[in-house]
């Protein structure tokens, strides 16, 4: 039996626009993937992820950055006279906000965790497996106290610590500037050396995890190196604040 002629016309139509409709979803996709899977896999490992983070994090501060620049340019070109009065306050300030790079004599602190800190070879003498690990609060310390030795600048793994710098300890690795970083962490100060090695060696809190480094049954990683020559980098995040904002009341209609 041949088919009714009203049904060949339909399907004569509705096949090139479905041909169509699919050919535009292909190109919305790939605009926004952007030339990524919209859909990955999942990590099989903590290391991938934080690579993966990582290099996603200095792409876009690398984009900041060429931003920034431009601003800085087109800024140059305005020929006006409170312009000028407030862009050399600015330049007053970015050495002590830390947005200039520092180089001078200074020190490098490396903690990491212990190497039986997988569990599988913990020693029964060990009761807390957390001494294993390095924690926050123990990068944390040593900032403080290179800070209170007067230190002219502080970096961890090679990023400048500043006023709005933050440190967070997210599983096994930590985040800091929003970028997360695993073992072993190398934290550097430039200034005085004496004055940055004494205070290193009076903090109650460092003499209490150098002990544990120095139990064969823990070993948690410490390594301490004095440099003629230190270097900083500058800050390179975000200048801006950011905070929470109180939500109005629910039917306040604003």
């Amino acid at each position: 039996m041949l088919p009714r002629p009203h049904r060949a016309l339909a399907w004569r139509v509705a096949t090139p626009v479905v041909g169509l409709l699919s050919g535009a979803l292909f190109v919305v996709s790939a605009h926004s993937s952007e030339g990524t899977d919209l859909r990955p896999g999942r990590f099989t490992d903590l290391a991938s992820m934080v690579q993966y983070d990582a290099s996603r994090v200095a792409g876009l501060k690398q984009r900041v950055a060429d931003l920034n620049e431009q601003v800085n340019l087109l800024s140059g070109t305005v020929n006006d006279r409170q312009v000028r009065r407030f862009n050399h306050q600015v330049s007053v300030l970015k050495d002590p906000a830390g947005l200039l790079p520092v180089t001078g004599p200074g020190i490098t602190i490396t903690l990491s965790d212990a190497p039986q800190s997988t569990g599988q070879d913990t020693p029964d003498t060990v009761d807390n497996p957390n001494l294993l690990l390095v924690h926050q609060q123990d990068i944390q310390a040593v900032v403080n106290a290179m800070w209170k030795a007067g230190a002219e600048a502080v970096t961890i793994q090679g990023q400048r610590v500043v006023s709005t710098t933050g440190i967070r300890c997210i599983g096994n690795s930590v985040q800091l500037q929003g970028v997360p970083y695993s073992q072993p962490y190398r934290i550097q100060a430039v200034g005085d050396v004496t004055a940055l090695t004494n205070a290193i060696a009076n903090d109650a809190y460092l003499q209490v995890y150098r002990a544990d480094a120095a139990d064969p049954d823990i070993a948690v990683g410490w390594d301490e190196q004095v440099a003629d020559k230190v270097t900083a980098p500058a800050y390179d995040g975000l200048t801006d604040f950011q905070y929470a904002k109180v939500l109005p009341p629910s039917g306040s209609g604003s």
